[in-house]
């Protein structure tokens, strides 16, 4: 039986690897297997700026991928722990009565909301601030080398 409790984790702590969609769906998934590469992008970009220094505009176009990416996963396991435990049941379980206690909300499952719309939120507010701040970075450069 699936639980609602470790698939809202798995989701917020390994969600960038895919983790949650293996835990649900099976090494089979596609979409597990694709989550990893906008993470191993946006981790290149940060080593990029500690490379190349924040002119790198390769950069400031990887790097908000990984927080668009840890975002998507935080808002998954917010969604995955407000489910109902009749609809987590019928969707992950469908063996189990409608009322199985693998879909039932408890403290942990909470918790893993909180942290995930806590992290979830800030990750994506400074990846939209991060990407905005070097694109008019970049455009005011741009303009500057044009009236020289």
């Amino acid at each position: 039986m699936k639980n609602k409790t470790l698939a809202a984790w798995l989701a917020f702590i390994g969600g960038p690897l895919g983790l949650h969609r293996f835990y649900l769906h099976g090494l089979g998934d596609l979409l597990g297997w694709l989550l990893p590469i906008p993470t191993a992008l946006g981790l290149y970009g940060i080593q990029r700026v500690q490379q190349f220094g924040q002119d790198d505009h390769y950069s400031w176009m990887l790097i908000p991928l990984l927080g668009f990416t840890i975002a998507g996963c935080a808002l998954r396991a917010i969604l995955y722990g407000l489910m109902t435990p009749e609809r987590w049941n019928s969707r992950f379980n469908p063996a189990a009565a409608q009322e199985a206690p693998a879909g039932q909300t408890r403290w942990l499952t909470i918790g893993a909301i909180v942290l995930s719309l806590l992290l979830g939120t800030t990750v994506l507010m400074a990846s939209i601030a991060f990407s905005f701040q070097r694109y008019f970075e970049y455009q005011i450069e741009e303009a500057r080398k044009i009236s020289q």
